[in-house]
């Protein structure tokens, strides 16, 4: 299994949408390394789902349940997206001020690349998120 981060802006596609509608498509990367990133997802991989801009906080965790196929939102070009459904919230929110402090997650794509809507996570940057905002895998 890998793990991702998605980030999303909180009024555009927000973390209560995902969970109302439990699975939902990837839509709407259109940076080429983001695109990378999807197309190595795969069934069964994690991600946390960011909320960018206003809240700047990982906000819950979701699973690949779908990997990439054409993204039916592009006008042209060769995007992709992947679907994603909703595991839980994040107990605590863990916010990027938080995570900039954490000298363990200094190398993490969130911190390194900023502004990358698609990136990989660690094993280790994985487990330490997970403890900072009180994520236990689902029984």
């Amino acid at each position: 299994m890998a793990f991702w981060l998605v980030k999303s802006e909180p009024d555009a596609f927000s973390w209560d949408e995902q969970v109302a509608n439990d699975v939902e498509p990837w839509t709407g990367v259109r940076n080429h390394q983001a695109k990378k990133n999807l197309a190595a997802m795969k069934v069964g991989d994690r991600a946390f789902f960011y909320h960018s801009n206003v809240q700047r906080a990982i906000v819950g965790v979701v699973e690949i349940v779908r990997e990439a196929y054409p993204d039916p939102t592009a006008e042209s070009g060769a995007w992709v997206c992947v679907d994603v459904k909703a595991i839980g919230p994040m107990p605590r929110p863990v916010t990027l001020a938080e995570i900039k402090q954490s000298p363990e997650l200094e190398e993490l794509a969130l911190v390194r690349q900023s502004r990358l809507s698609v990136c990989p996570v660690s094993e280790a940057h994985w487990q330490v998120l997970c403890q900072m905002g009180g994520w236990q895998e689902p029984a």
